[in-house]
C-alpha cells in the first residue's frame, strides 16, 4: 500500500504520516525532511533554500525525482511531502491533502522552530507563493488543485489523534470492490 500524505507547511503532514506509517506498519519517507536536511548540509534556512531552488532548478527537480522513483519503486509506504499526491500519481493507493489557516500553520511552524508567529507566517506565505510559482513552472501542477486527493482535511479542527482516526477508518473501511475509481493524474509533465 501506498499512502501520500500532502499539503502546506505546519499543516501537520509530519506528524500524520509518522502516525499513519506506524498505524499500519509501513515505512515513512518525508520529502521535507530531505529538503530541510539539504538546505542545513548547505548551510541555509528552508526558506533560504527555496530561495535559491527559485535560481536553481535542480534542486527541486533532483528532490522531486527521488520521491517518483520512491512511489514508483516501492509499496507499504508513507511518502510525505508537498507534491507527494502528484509525484506518485496513479501508483498511490490513497492520496490525502491535509490543511489548515495560515494564522494557525504559521502559530505550528513558530512552536516547532522557536520563531515569532509574525515571521513564521511572513516565511511561510513567501516560501509556499515560491513553490506554487516552480510547481506550476517546472511541472504544469496547480498546488490549489485538491482534484487528485481522495481525502481532504482542514486540521485545526481536530487534534491530531483525531485525525489519524479518521484517515485509519477511511483506509481501512475501503472497499475495493464498492470503487468507482478514483481521480487521475493528468498533465502533469515529470521532466526532472
Amino acid at each position: 500500500m501506498l499512502i501520500t500524505v500532502s499539503g502546506p507547511p505546519g499543516s501537520g503532514k509530519s506528524t500524520t504520516a509518522a502516525d499513519l506509517a506506524d498505524a499500519f506498519d509501513l515505512d515513512h519517507v518525508s520529502g521535507g525532511d530531505i529538503f530541510r536536511s539539504l538546505a542545513e548540509e548547505r548551510g541555509y534556512t528552508p526558506l533560504e533554500f527555496n530561495k535559491l531552488a527559485e535560481e536553481d532548478e535542480g534542486i527541486d527537480r533532483d528532490l522531486d525525482r527521488r520521491l517518483r522513483e520512491i512511489a514508483i519503486e516501492r509499496d507499504d509506504l508513507v511518502l510525505e511531502s508537498r507534491l507527494a499526491g502528484w509525484l506518485a500519481g496513479d501508483h498511490a493507493d490513497f492520496r490525502l491533502w491535509l490543511d489548515a489557516p495560515l494564522e494557525v500553520r504559521a502559530e505550528r511552524i513558530a512552536d516547532r522552530e522557536d520563531r515569532e508567529n509574525d515571521q513564521a507566517e511572513h516565511d511561510t506565505r513567501a516560501r509556499e507563493h515560491s513553490e506554487a510559482k516552480r510547481y506550476e513552472e517546472y511541472y504544469g501542477i496547480d498546488i490549489a488543485d485538491l482534484s487528485i486527493y481522495d481525502i481532504s482535511i482542514n486540521t485545526a479542527r481536530w487534534d491530531p489523534d483525531a485525525v489519524l482516526e479518521m484517515l485509519v477508518a477511511a483506509i481501512e473501511e475501503y472497499d475495493p470492490e464498492a470503487d468507482e475509481g478514483k481521480q487521475a493524474v493528468t498533465g502533469v509533465t515529470y521532466d526532472f
